[in-house]
């Protein structure tokens, strides 16, 4: 019989199968991102906040081949999805050029969209974006981590069609692209295994467990280049993303060297050196600094004060399980099964998943991130923003473990749904002008969001009852991660 992830002795999904369940989901997560394109960002605009100035620099590359936006202001482009006046964000350049501080590869997939239906075709990019992610992690769980078909589509499912996955897919930030991109780098990196392992991993025998035989290496050209030009392709989305593209690059590396394959491993440093290299001196050209931040208004005390004048990191440490469980930005808040990532990620770390490397190391990374290195977890935007780049590793680390205890794929089905239904009331209410994506959100009348949300800390109006909401969760996920550890031992021993 076929193999899957080109592995012997594997049963394999029939391709069919496999084939109709990606499509349904990746159609599925195109519609349903697609949907809240009509919401609006704020109450003053369409498309606002940041939103206008990679609109500004698509349309720039449209219409003149440059990212200068000077003449798009000068006639106001903006006007048709931002009504109110536009914050400019842009210093005017030495040589007279006004340039969005923002890195140029999102304006630059933009502008098929914008040329076509301007605004509206540029939310329509990324909602087709959105299902090519929701494919291609139902994919790579499926044909690279092992996981059964209807385990795959119902976790990747629930998440992609909820926040923050199905937000972002009709915002204009390069989150969702970079999360693709991050996508792209583990269904490369999985493949075949990634390297040779101690004999303690094994490769399965029956779907969602190893066996006995070593897992092989066998990286394809293609997979060496794809996981390649995912980490080159990470930065120009967004500098901020650099640490998750060097993250991902030294796995790579590592497990090029370690099967032997020197010149291989070779042939990526050096593509990632040039490709800084070119990246260092296109920016100094076009934004007089090595960020895009150094063309902009705010940074006046340096491109580094983007992480803040005199950051508070002993401060900023509670953002650790912030960004899970805040009452306004958390992930939990919108969409409750991303709780599961908490014994997902500790089951593969304990339990010696071969691939726990890929799905938590980026993850970890890009967590560490926004707690230590962002500016603030609550900004103008919608919560998550800071963690959608990585959140591709999360749902599968969830599908994976979800693969291995039944009651795993209750929790994630049941608390899927209530997700699913919070993010299709924000479209709804949003539709009815009721919220807006950026500015109030936290307003909709969901009866779910508003009963479940007064359990979870409200760090923007600190109280001692956000401290006490803060500890009890807080022991909740130590006592959480404590079981998944000794259950995970136990799936090791065996």
């Amino acid at each position: 019989m076929p193999s899957t992830s080109g592995l012997p002795g594997v049963p394999r999904a029939r391709t069919s199968t496999v084939h109709l369940a990606v499509v349904a989901v990746a159609v599925a997560a195109s519609v349903v991102a697609g949907a809240g394109i009509g919401v609006r960002s704020t109450r003053g605009a369409q498309v606002g906040v940041d939103e206008p100035q990679y609109l500004l620099s698509a349309m720039s590359l449209a219409a003149d081949g440059d990212l200068d936006i000077t003449d798009e202001l000068a006639a106001q482009a903006w006007r048709p999805f931002h009504e109110s006046e536009l914050p400019q964000q842009t210093r005017l350049l030495p040589d007279g050029r006004r340039v969005s501080p923002h890195d140029p590869l999102l304006a630059l997939l933009l502008v098929p969209g914008v040329i076509v239906a301007g605004w509206v075709g540029a939310k329509l990019t990324l909602a087709l974006l959105a299902g090519l992610l929701a494919g291609l992690l139902t994919w790579t769980a499926v044909r690279r981590l092992n996981v059964g078909v209807p385990v795959a589509a119902g976790v990747v499912g629930v998440f992609a069609l909820s926040a923050p996955l199905a937000v972002y897919g009709n915002q204009i930030y390069p989150e969702l692209p970079a999360a693709l991109a991050v996508t792209v780098a583990i269904a490369a990196l999985t493949q075949g295994g990634g390297h040779p392992l101690p004999n303690r991993y094994r490769i399965p025998t029956t779907p969602g467990q190893w066996g006995a035989q070593p897992v092989a290496d066998n990286w394809s050209r293609g997979g060496t280049w794809a996981v390649t030009a995912a980490v080159v392709a990470l930065p120009w989305l967004s500098v901020k993303y650099a640490p998750v593209a060097a993250t991902l690059a030294a796995i790579a590396l590592t497990r090029r060297w370690r099967a032997g394959q020197r010149r291989a491993a070779a042939g990526i440093a050096i593509t990632l050196v040039a490709a800084g290299c070119v990246f260092a001196v296109v920016h100094l050209a076009v934004y007089t600094g090595l960020t895009p931040y150094a063309a902009g208004d705010h940074f006046i005390a340096g491109e580094l004060t983007v992480a803040g004048t005199a950051p508070d990191f002993v401060g900023r440490s509670q953002r650790l399980l912030g960004l899970l469980v805040d009452r306004e930005f958390g992930l939990a808040a919108w969409q409750p099964a991303w709780l599961l990532l908490v014994p997902a990620v500790v089951w593969l770390l304990r339990s010696r998943h071969p691939q726990w490397p890929v799905l938590v190391a980026p993850l970890a990374v890009g967590w560490l991130n926004a707690t230590f290195v962002a500016l603030t977890m609550h900004g103008y935007w919608f919560g998550g923003r800071q963690l959608v780049v990585v959140l591709p590793a999360a749902v599968l680390a969830v599908a994976v473990w979800a693969q291995q205890w039944r009651p795993a794929r209750v929790l994630a089905g049941v608390l899927g749904v209530l997700g699913v239904g919070s993010y299709l009331w924000l479209v709804v209410d949003g539709l009815r002008g009721r919220i807006t994506w950026v500015t109030d959100f936290w307003l909709v009348t969901d009866p779910w969001y508003q009963t479940w949300s007064a359990l979870l800390p409200a760090y923007q109006r600190a109280t001692w009852l956000t401290w006490l909401a803060h500890t009890l969760w807080l022991m909740a996920a130590v006592m959480v991660a404590g079981w998944s550890w000794r259950r995970g031992g136990v799936r090791s021993s065996r």
